[in-house]
């Protein structure tokens, strides 16, 4: 794969206690030492008015002025230092390199992922949380919506988290088809089954809330069996994953049961999302707090794009995940299988 990083990315300083680190950076660099087929990327920073096309212009001026100020706390959860907004501005700046890269071409083992931090998936329109200042989905998004390489773009999440910034960046939107699968009640609540857009966007919006202890199976049957037949109504140019980690069964702040294997499972299957939409395909990282869990997932997308065929979940799949997909597929018109 391609992955795109940039060291200002490591900057962004969140103090000795806090999960989110550039040691998140590093470690995944470490992982990916010895993995064949790895290239990284460079690319420039988003600029502010460009950050300004989906966050309130206030809201990216009090950000910018915070961090010049020395930062601090912006909430209890999302830390800011002076070099916080150079960090922010990269991080989305490589989400536009994705998406950007993914349309003109590339894709198999050339496809893009960004490696940026902070992460975006909780920045709201006007408001920084969960540590995420600027929407970095949403910037590439739109970016390559008002450049003109894509008129349809879909995000899936596949974070333990809901990413509420995105869905409600895009809730009235008919040009974004935002679908999220996370851990049911987890911060920051949102993403019930009943949230599907509203007026353009009305079934652009589509939600999988698991219970806690959803495993590979799940997830599988969730993205396969539920979001590919939605997807295909939608019929998107460009697929962006919010890459999140923390769904790992040995991550420290989810109680999800997905393997290090259960990444392959979800690579493969969003790669045939892509291709029986004939969409081009791109990463974002969001959250994964393990370090070495994460540095695992992220090598293994790499692997499934170098040719690691993934093997069948091992554990078998909850009644109860079925029967929200056969709910969703109502909600949507669609068909059970």
């Amino acid at each position: 794969m391609k992955f795109g990083y940039n060291e200002t990315c490591l900057d962004h300083d969140t103090g000795p206690r806090h999960p989110e680190t550039a040691d998140r950076l590093r470690a995944i660099r470490e992982g990916l030492k010895k993995r064949h087929g790895v290239e990284y990327v460079d690319a420039d920073p988003a600029t502010e008015s460009e950050v300004m096309r989906v966050h309130e212009d206030d809201y990216v001026q009090e950000v910018k002025e915070f961090c010049a100020s020395g930062g601090g706390n912006w909430d209890p959860d999302t830390v800011a230092c002076e070099e916080t907004w150079d960090a922010a501005l990269a991080s989305a700046g490589l989400s536009q390199w994705a998406a950007r890269t993914a349309l003109d071409g590339d894709d198999g083992r050339n496809t893009p992922f960004a490696l940026g931090r902070p992460p975006g998936h909780h920045a709201v329109f006007d408001d920084a949380m969960g540590f995420c200042y600027f929407n970095n989905a949403a910037v590439a998004a739109q970016t390559v919506i008002e450049e003109g390489g894509a008129e349809r773009v879909a995000i899936f999440d596949w974070d333990v988290h809901h990413g509420n910034g995105t869905q409600d960046i895009f809730y009235d939107r008919g040009d974004v088809f935002y679908a999220s699968v996370h851990e049911d009640g987890l911060y920051p609540g949102t993403g019930e089954l009943d949230e599907t857009g509203e007026g353009d966007g009305e079934l652009t919006t589509f939600n999988a809330p698991l219970s806690a202890g959803s495993g590979d199976a799940d997830y599988q049957y969730v993205v396969e069996s539920g979001l590919g037949p939605v997807l295909d109504e939608f019929d998107p140019d460009l697929l962006i994953v919010s890459a999140g980690f923390d769904a790992h069964r040995y991550d420290p702040i989810s109680r999800m049961r997905v393997s290090t294997e259960g990444y392959a499972i979800l690579t493969d299957a969003v790669r045939t999302l892509a291709e029986e939409n004939d969409a081009a395909l791109a990463f974002v990282l969001e959250g994964g707090y393990g370090l070495d869990t994460l540095s695992e997932g992220v090598a293994t997308v790499h692997e499934t794009f170098d040719g690691r065929r993934p093997m069948d979940p091992e554990e078998d799949l909850d009644e109860e995940t079925v029967e929200m997909v056969d709910d969703l597929l109502d909600r949507f018109g669609l068909d059970s299988a």
